[in-house]
């Protein structure tokens, strides 16, 4: 069966990180950036780096911004060909600032740039299989949104398959249209990718096995649910849960490192590999995708992965519950 190619429609931008832990972008601090984002970039680029067909589409300005994020996913082999940039629309823009406990506060510009300036009739779907990566926080605007959801629509009906990470941003999806659309989503997906504060976010109610339950029922194959630093364990309806170490290293900026989770899972699969290996290649890219400031900084290739194992040998890939 011919591999796979992933794709991915969403928010794309540029981040600039607050240097000034606590200041809550609301006092003077200096900044670095920018650094070419968006959760659906930072996915597809690491799954590109992997050696996995990608393409991207949304909607960039034609100014600096939008040129740095272009390069920067060419360099790494994504089709760009589905990004539209604008000449009358500037590049969206998100900063962050982090607390000492590690949470972030990130403030977003994406209303009335080029970040939403994306139609639903501009995706043209490649043929051949598929998979269609959906960013929850995606989600929060509605132009995006109704981009989305045509696409998961043509993939589905075309025999392609749904991946989603519901990447619960409270700053982007207030809106009750949003959960809705994101439940829509789940339960086309095959793949599910929480992390475990999305399960509160999700289901603010229930424990957080009943959380992965719920996901479960929603009729998904694989539920990795991403625990940060202590790994991640995957889930399924016929198997016991399986839980795959972490990494100890020493974290400069994690934002990101959920997506480049998701697109190194992904690409794993794609490429034939088990959930199992997929999993520790995952948690791999994603502790070290923590150790460079920027959120697509620390997207890594097979072989950064492959040494980052090999200098970690002494850590089991498994652990108990």
């Amino acid at each position: 069966m011919a591999e796979p190619t992933l794709i991915s429609v969403g928010e794309l931008l540029v981040e600039f990180v607050s240097h000034r832990t606590g200041c809550a972008l609301k006092e003077l601090s200096e900044f670095s950036g920018p650094y070419p984002s968006g959760a659906p970039a930072i996915c597809i680029d690491q799954a590109a780096r992997m050696g996995t067909r990608t393409a991207l589409y949304g909607g960039l300005g034609d100014d600096n911004f939008g040129k740095a994020l272009i390069e920067r996913l060419q360099s790494g082999g994504v089709d760009t060909s589905g990004i539209r940039q604008h000449a009358d629309k500037t590049t969206g823009v998100a900063f962050v600032s982090y607390f000492e406990d590690g949470s972030r506060i990130f403030i977003f510009h994406l209303d009335n740039t080029a970040a939403d300036a994306v139609s639903a009739n501009d995706i043209q779907i490649p043929t051949g299989p598929l998979i269609l990566h959906v960013s929850g926080a995606s989600l929060g605007n509605v132009n995006i949104r109704s981009a989305i959801e045509k696409a998961v629509s043509d993939v589905v009906a075309n025999g392609g398959k749904i991946s989603c990470d519901p990447n619960a941003r409270p700053e982007l999806m207030g809106s009750p249209a949003v959960r809705e659309a994101l439940a829509g989503i789940m339960e086309k997906s095959t793949w599910l990718f929480p992390s475990t504060s999305d399960l509160g976010f999700l289901f603010p109610n229930k424990s957080e096995n009943e959380a992965i339950d719920a996901l479960l029922g929603y009729g998904a194959e694989i539920v990795a649910l991403k625990r940060g630093a202590e790994g991640c364990v995957i889930f399924t309806n016929t198997d016991e849960p399986l839980p795959l170490s972490g990494y100890t290293v020493d974290e400069t900026d994690p934002t990101g490192a959920g997506d480049c989770f998701c697109g190194t899972f992904l690409a794993m699969l794609s490429k034939g590999h088990t959930p199992e290996e997929a999993g520790v290649y995952a948690n791999a890219a994603g502790a070290i995708a923590v150790t460079r400031c920027g959120p697509m900084e620390g997207n890594s290739s097979p072989e950064e992965i492959e040494r980052f194992i090999s200098a970690h040998k002494d850590k089991p890939p498994t652990q108990a519950l």
